[in-house]
């Protein structure tokens, strides 16, 4: 079976975001998230497929606020076995600012995530523009 027309797989493909029409092509013109103003630039269109990034409305900001609250959940499931939490103190305090900390290191790559979240949710595999002359 060749390589070239086996179906990627959506999961790794979203996760390293990659266009939802051929999972093959990068979304974003830069790689990575610097420069944070530039971070969620994309292509006009995905070069292997043809299919069109900017037709979303949205750009996913509530899928955003989705993942954020999901990774403070996530930070209490290891915080209070390790560290303990309780009204008594200041720990509650303590939760907050370490969540805090790191859902700021993480949201450059929660907002590039939301917005693949987004395109793949309106986007079907295999439904690109693009016409292959000799097919």
């Amino acid at each position: 079976m060749d390589t070239s027309t086996k179906k990627p797989a959506l999961l790794p493909a979203m996760l390293t975001l990659k266009c939802p029409s051929c999972r093959r092509s990068s979304v974003f013109i830069n790689k990575s998230v610097f420069p944070l103003n530039k971070c969620l630039a994309l292509k006009d269109e995905c070069e292997i497929c043809g299919q069109r990034m900017k037709s979303e409305s949205n750009n996913g900001g509530g899928i955003n606020y989705a993942l954020t609250m999901i990774l403070f959940f996530l930070n209490l499931l290891w915080y209070w076995p390790v560290f303990g939490l309780s009204y008594k103190d200041n720990s509650v305090f303590y939760f907050l600012g370490v969540s805090i900390v790191i859902v700021l290191i993480a949201q450059p790559y929660l907002m590039r995530l939301s917005r693949i979240i987004y395109l793949y949710m309106y986007t079907a595999f295999g439904t690109s523009r693009r016409v292959n002359v000799g097919e």
